[in-house]
């Protein structure tokens, strides 16, 4: 399973004109990057606290969603058409893709500080991550977000009557990512929280008493 893994991700790699994945410690120096994983359901505030994180402690904010929507954009993309279908369908989009574009971003930023949003989603992308990337950085904790789906729903909808230009910010794809990451998404969470890794954050607070709360796991 994971060899053939390996081939999909050198074949997708190519494709999308990355460097190989395993070039990135190579390129950061001897030190391992540090990873901060930032888990939660859509709406949950992940992006607007990553911002807040980045400013007070200058770490790297990579949306693995805003990667993707970036590259389903790019004129040419030979996965831009598969990475729109599995938005509008709330699914998983496959891990070679999420890991070249992850990769290349880290590579490109010649930083060592990282905070990674929207991934590992699901136990192929956790697969994924520590096949091609574990021995290459290093898991800090998990950051999750922690959200009822009505408070999560109530503030995509809200995001979308204002014009957030997203696909996916609807009711029925909403519904769709909320169930999916239930059921795929929790499993990470609680993998992570066996090895003591998880810094558990009521996000149905105000943006500034969430931080109050974020704060505490990084200081």
């Amino acid at each position: 399973m994971f060899g053939l893994l390996t081939r999909r991700i050198a074949c997708v790699t190519s494709s999308l004109g990355f460097r190989n994945i395993r070039n990135i410690k190579t390129k950061m120096s001897d030190e391992l990057p540090n990873v901060v994983f930032v888990l939660g359901g859509p709406g949950a505030g992940k992006g607007t606290q990553c911002a807040k994180i980045v400013e007070k402690f200058q770490y790297v904010h990579l949306s693995a969603g805003d990667l993707l929507r970036e590259e389903r954009n790019t004129p040419g993309s030979a996965f831009g058409e598969l990475i729109e279908n599995h938005i509008r369908n709330g699914s998983i989009v496959p891990v070679e893709i999420t890991c070249s574009l992850l990769a290349n971003a880290m590579e490109k930023s010649g930083q060592k500080k990282f905070l990674i949003d929207g991934f590992p989603r699901n136990k192929d992308n956790l697969d994924g991550w520590q096949k091609e990337m574990g021995d290459k950085t290093n898991v800090q904790f998990v950051l999750f977000f922690n959200c009822s789906q009505e408070t999560c729903m109530d503030r995509c909808l809200q995001r979308g009557a204002a014009g957030s230009g997203r696909s996916d910010d609807n009711e029925e794809s909403l519904k769709k990512r909320f169930q999916t990451y239930v059921k795929d998404t929790m499993a990470i969470i609680e993998y992570y929280e066996a090895l003591g890794l998880v810094r558990k954050i009521d996000a149905s607070q105000s943006p500034d008493q969430v931080f109050e709360d974020v704060k505490k796991a990084f200081e």
